[in-house]
């Protein structure tokens, strides 16, 4: 096959009698002599103006081509627009569109497809259309159609607008309020499309609150979405007033995200919004009150909350407060280290006080499982709590220790007395003693009880974090944290509290790697840890307690507690399984494991639609060691 470029030799009139080509070479002279003489001698013709008058407006058209159709049912939707070539090249999947009514209402949408379609039919699969496109400089999209496949959302409408005696909407003024409601009404072909780039519409028609506490900038494919108000961006806020129902933190929030991804950096940011000095919550006495944050570290980062972060420069902390988000160390954060054996904390990478403290054994009688670590069955644990914490009590009062507690099972005597009576078996009661033991170093060490620290440990305003890093004895962190989160609970959910200032405080509860403690196992311990948690995220509402639950493993959280969540913010996760477990839509699902750094979905139902968000890229506080 020769060379598409031989075409470029072919001369037409290379077989024609040369005479012939002489005489027709004159003719064509003599017309064109002919012409111009009488052109010259005409005023001439006006030229056409071939140019459209005005300008465009949009960025295309609803079609009906292929049906134009909305429906009850989103799949027997039929929603289409035509973008015209200008525009294509910035339109992208999941971004919003307005498509307005005659009578002032507005459709709003989102783009859930895009697709080229012939203009004309041909077979564009051939040789010759390859060649020609490799050669070409260009892209020519005149013979291709480009269309949007659209989702409708919401319909925008002004409150003002007063229904007419002919049943049509009559636009009154700005002065109304922009409300949505659900899609009831099919667009107008030929309605023509623009990008949304107004706060008001945008917000409204993602049901997101203008106030409450910040998350990050609304995005789509990980870029803001920009607007022409200053700041252009869209700021994303979680409900937090009871204008609009329970603020949203004592519904409890998990963040979910691999290694790597930003989690801690916008765990830290959302956090410092809590314990902004503006932020209070009323209590059943009429009080307003700052929350308590505590937070459980098994990677001592957040102790770094109480300074500065060097790296925030004036231009962004201007910019921080234009957008009323709270930045800067956190004063009222104190480091409660757990003393465990012979460990020791090393605190040169911040500045917050350190108090130490122990996990009395005393707390045991309240809650038997703390010493049912190795996973003691039912018989086990029955006879436990029935008969030997009660026994001991009894005989070494309710401030017994754990070493007086190991004592007691070394007695023989006891053993036999028990197994005698039918109350203990010898097999059980051995097999209690086993698992019991080794909680030497967790239990009554050298430090002040954490029940004699409640009123510094829990205060209005206040950041408490319980670093558990420098502790190597993993049985050891699981106890300490589920005393400590234990204590905070009952007293929460207790009608006769033996700690007002628990009960007093709105509490926000915040556990890193929280499947570590709270994950679905069959061992009587993580039954009794399940029922707690769960009984406490139900409660919340009520008691202003909030869980904040921090993980890279979501589906190892037990599902009990996972259905009590109500916000759920994602970042970048690998696993196929993570991801599925955290219940987003699905078109937002496929795009978590490509988000990079600081990109996460957002899925709280109470309070918008599902977004993506991009988060600040630096952190309000310190955050990462030197």
């Amino acid at each position: 096959m020769s060379d598409l470029g031989d075409f470029g030799d072919f001369d037409a009139d290379a077989d024609t009698d040369d005479g012939a080509a002489d005489s027709s070479s004159a003719s064509s002279d003599g017309e064109r002599a002919a012409t111009s003489s009488t052109t010259d001698a005409d005023d001439g013709f006006e030229p056409t103006n071939v140019e459209p008058s005005g300008e465009d407006v949009g960025i295309g058209t609803i079609c009906v081509s292929q049906g134009l159709r909305v429906a009850e049912d989103g799949d027997d939707t039929t929603l289409r627009a035509y973008v015209t070539r200008g525009n294509r090249s910035s339109v992208r999947i999941g971004s919003y569109l307005l498509a307005p009514y005659p009578d002032g209402e507005t459709l709003f949408c989102r783009i859930t497809g895009l697709e080229y379609a012939q203009q004309y039919h041909a077979d564009d699969a051939t040789e010759i259309h390859a060649r020609r496109a490799m050669r070409a400089d260009e892209i020519d999209e005149s013979d291709y159609k480009f269309v949007a496949e659209l989702e409708p959302v919401a319909v925008l409408y002004d409150d003002s607008d007063e229904q007419s005696s002919s049943g049509s909407r009559t636009q009154s003024g700005d002065d109304g309020e922009l409300k949505r409601r659900m899609t009831d009404r099919v667009p107008k072909p030929q309605t023509v499309i623009r990008q949304a780039d107004d706060t008001a519409e945008i917000k409204t028609g993602l049901k997101m609150p203008d106030d409450g506490v910040f998350l990050g900038h609304l995005s789509v494919g990980g870029e803001k979405v920009r607007t022409a108000a200053s700041p252009p961006t869209i700021d994303y806020r979680l409900k937090d007033d009871y204008d609009a129902g329970d603020p949203l933190v004592f519904r409890h929030t998990l963040i979910a995200g691999g290694t790597g991804s930003g989690k801690t950096h916008g765990a830290k940011n959302i956090l410092r919004q809590y314990l902004a000095d503006e932020r209070t919550y009323p209590m059943a006495d009429g009080r307003e009150v700052t929350p308590a944050v505590v937070q459980f570290d098994p990677q001592d980062e957040y102790a770094q909350m109480h300074d500065d972060n060097p790296d925030l420069d004036d231009e962004f902390a201007r910019r921080l407060e234009r957008e009323g988000i709270a930045y800067g160390g956190h004063d009222d954060t104190t480091a409660f280290v757990p003393k465990v054996g012979s460990a020791s904390y090393a605190a040169g990478h911040h500045r917050a006080q350190q108090v130490e403290f122990t996990i009395p054994f005393a707390m045991v009688h309240d809650n038997p499982w703390l010493v049912a670590g190795s996973g003691l069955n039912d018989n086990q644990y029955g006879a436990l709590v029935s008969v030997l914490l009660p026994r001991f009590r009894k005989q070494y009062g309710a401030d017994g220790t754990y070493e007086e507690f190991t004592t007691f099972l070394d007695d023989p005597a006891l053993r036999e007395e028990l197994d005698e009576s039918g109350r203990v078996h010898e097999a059980t009661f051995d097999a209690v003693r086993r698992r019991v033991l080794g909680f030497d170093n967790v239990f009554d060490q050298d430090a002040r009880p954490i029940t004699e620290l409640v009123s510094d440990f829990v205060r209005p305003g206040g950041l408490t974090v319980v670093p558990t890093y420098h502790i190597n004895d993993s049985r050891a962190t699981e106890t300490i944290v589920l005393a400590v989160s234990s204590l905070l609970i009952d007293q929460k959910l207790s009608n006769d509290p033996d700690y007002d200032r628990i009960k007093e405080t709105p509490l926000l509860l915040g556990m890193d790697e929280a499947h570590n403690f709270l994950t679905d196992a069959d061992s009587v311990q993580a039954g009794k840890v399940i029922s707690k948690f769960t009984e406490a995220a139900k409660q919340g509402r009520k008691e202003r307690l909030g869980l904040f639950l921090i993980t890279q493993d979501p589906q190892d959280i037990h599902d009990a507690v996972f259905k009590q969540i109500n916000t759920t913010v994602v970042l970048n996760l690998g696993d196929e399984d993570a991801i599925k477990s955290v219940n987003i839509p699905s078109n937002l699902e496929s795009k978590v494991p490509y988000m990079e750094k600081g990109q996460m979905v957002v899925y709280s139902p109470d309070n918008s639609e599902p977004v993506e968000l991009i988060g600040l890229p630096k952190c309000l506080t310190r955050h990462g060691r030197d």
